[in-house]
């Protein structure tokens, strides 16, 4: 079985790595540093920890404007304040004048368990896609978040990074493992049809993948981790190659992943699509497994429909 780690749990390690090779970060939290993990980089470097209580606007705008002092400032918080409560301030202090702040939210998605639907942020990607200059990055495991912040510091201007509460399966192999923001990862090939994950669901992705075998089916599993960029070129070539498409992530399906890859099919090579996510619903409070089977976020589901857009394939 697969070792788990949470997304969070890198990003906190990752901050105190970071930290030690560049002195311009400084990170900032909104009164949630245990849960967040960056309690790791303030017991490291109080001097370059800020928190700032219960006052995520305000977070959003300390962060902006040590952007405009040349450091490199990580704000976290959950996913639901860190777009929500903070929207305007992300949107009018940080990306207008596009400054480069690294938002990293945690707690994102219904894997939040028992906190409910106020706490389980199911749009934030969403939120964050639609806002000019802003880059969106959810990473898949805890190989994929360290690589994905260490990335985020080399860019230059607005970058959101969607992580977990919940501790989710490692994919990847960190001695073997190249990432690239904008540029989506080949996680294992087939010719039959497509799977494009995001988040915790590329290990979901994997196992229908292999179910799918056992029946003869070869399905294409896609880690497009950046969904802004998006990585039109692996979209389309995926289209043109295997004929159909299955999109799948612990979000709404208004807005995020699935609306990104069908902006992309509709303007340059229509398939067959499905969409696997939160139709239009809010979260709810229970176990984080139970939540993902309750709205069809597993691998059971995702093989089921891509059967299901085979069938459709064959009859069109």
């Amino acid at each position: 079985m697969a070792e788990k780690i949470a997304t969070r749990e890198a990003y906190g390690k990752a901050l105190v790595e970071l930290g030690e090779k560049n002195k311009n970060i400084v990170v900032l939290d909104a009164d949630l540093s245990k849960s967040t993990k960056t309690a790791n980089f303030a017991k490291k470097f109080p001097e370059r920890f800020f928190d700032m209580g219960i006052s995520e606007a305000d977070m959003m705008t300390t962060a902006a404007g040590f952007a405009t002092c040349g450091k490199i400032p990580f704000a976290s918080t959950f996913a639901i304040f860190a777009t929500g409560r903070a929207y305007e301030q992300v949107r009018n202090s940080i990306c207008y004048p596009k400054l480069n702040v690294k938002i990293a939210a945690t707690h994102s998605g219904i894997t939040v368990g028992e906190d409910g639907a106020t706490h389980q942020s199911v749009e934030d990607l969403s939120l964050m896609r639609s806002i000019p200059n802003m880059c969106v990055i959810c990473p898949a495991d805890a190989v994929e978040t360290r690589a994905a912040i260490f990335a985020a510091v080399d860019y230059k201007g607005p970058v959101y990074i969607r992580l977990g509460r919940l501790s989710v399966p490692v994919i990847y192999d960190e001695n073997n493992f190249k990432f690239e923001l904008g540029k989506s990862i080949l996680v294992k090939g087939g010719k039959d049809l497509t799977i494009i994950a995001v988040g915790i669901m590329v290990a979901k992705a994997l196992e229908a993948a292999l179910k799918l075998k056992e029946e003869g089916i070869d399905a294409r599993v896609i880690d497009m981790h950046t969904i802004k960029p998006v990585d039109k070129e692996a979209i389309v070539k995926a289209a043109k190659e295997t004929g159909a498409i299955v999109t799948c992530e612990e979000h709404s399906i208004i807005g995020g992943l699935g609306s990104a890859v069908a902006e992309v099919l509709s303007e340059e090579a229509p398939v067959f699509l499905k969409r696997i996510g939160i139709e239009d619903k809010f979260g709810q409070s229970g176990a984080p497994d139970k939540l993902m089977e309750l709205y069809g976020l597993t691998s059971d589901r995702i093989a089921d429909e891509s059967r299901k857009i085979l069938k459709r394939l064959k009859t069109k």
